[in-house]
């Protein structure tokens, strides 16, 4: 018996990811439609992609918004609806069913925001991670549209248009090795250094305050700039303020990773300071 599927399209995006296409796309079968946006992979990603059953299309990958955009353009969508997803995140059936009850009320310049459990060492990252961050994910085709904020992307719509699913989606950001995740993080370091040196972000105290943990989030992010030591303050963050040491060894790996990315910035920061001064 044929399973109903969910009426929507999702979109991966992808580049040399065949070691996490298979999960990535098993997982994601609920959806109408499967689509790999690939950036000219050059191991087999492809060719996994098709066998697992999705449609491939092709697409140079110049940022994460950029790609995301060109998807809901470009591609040949098939539903309205559409979930974006990195190819080592994966979708629960928890997350399709709460979105197909969300379907019928959601309206096209609303965005959908899904919480990540990010995953280490097949062990959730409860508290070190600082979950629940919520990423936007579920756009209308035919909505707003994604822009880049530093390294990541963000959609371009009034805070009143987001819609928190209560369902997370897992993400295995260091599914490849550290030495692909090191790789990885000095080109986000690069980003992050080239939109700190634009200007800091503003700080409000009112906003480290809040009850919205997105702003209590960022407004700590923005102190932080502010701050000497940050690398050894992004640990103690993580391991101590948010109780890191509660998630095992894996926590502090990650406590110790997000000290050694902050140290990127740092030295990105040096770098392109150096490259601009007479």
């Amino acid at each position: 018996m044929s399973m109903i599927k969910v009426p929507i399209s999702a979109v991966i995006l992808c580049h040399n990811e065949s070691a996490n296409l298979p999960r990535c796309i098993a997982a994601a079968q609920g959806c109408a439609e499967i689509v790999v946006v690939d950036d000219g992979s050059t191991d087999g990603s492809r060719e996994v992609a098709a066998k697992a059953g999705a449609r491939v299309v092709d697409h140079r990958f110049t940022s994460f918004a950029d790609q995301r955009n060109w998807a809901l353009d470009s591609a040949g969508l098939q539903c309205e609806w559409t979930l974006h997803l990195d190819a080592d995140e994966v979708v629960t059936p928890e997350v399709l069913l709460e979105i197909q009850r969300n379907l019928a009320v959601l309206r096209r310049d609303q965005v959908g925001y899904l919480a990540r459990k990010i995953m280490l060492d097949n062990r959730w990252l409860r508290f070190s991670a600082d979950y629940p961050v919520y990423v936007p994910r579920l756009v209308h085709r035919r909505g707003p549209r994604f822009i880049m904020r530093g390294h990541g992307d963000i959609v371009d719509a009034p805070a009143e248009a987001a819609v928190f699913l209560m369902e997370p989606l897992l993400h295995y950001a260091f599914s490849k090795g550290w030495a692909e995740w090191r790789e990885r993080h000095h080109r986000y370091a690069a980003a992050e250094a080239q939109r700190i040196l634009k200007g800091f972000p503003a700080f409000h105290l009112h906003d480290l305050l809040s009850r919205n943990r997105a702003r209590r989030r960022n407004a700590l992010r923005a102190l932080s700039f502010r701050l000497p030591g940050r690398p050894g303050l992004r640990f103690l963050y993580a391991y101590l303020l948010r109780m890191g040491f509660r998630d095992g060894r894996p926590g502090y790996k990650f406590a110790r990773a997000m000290a050694e990315y902050e140290r990127m910035i740092n030295r990105e920061i040096q770098r392109q300071l150096k490259r601009t001064s007479p």
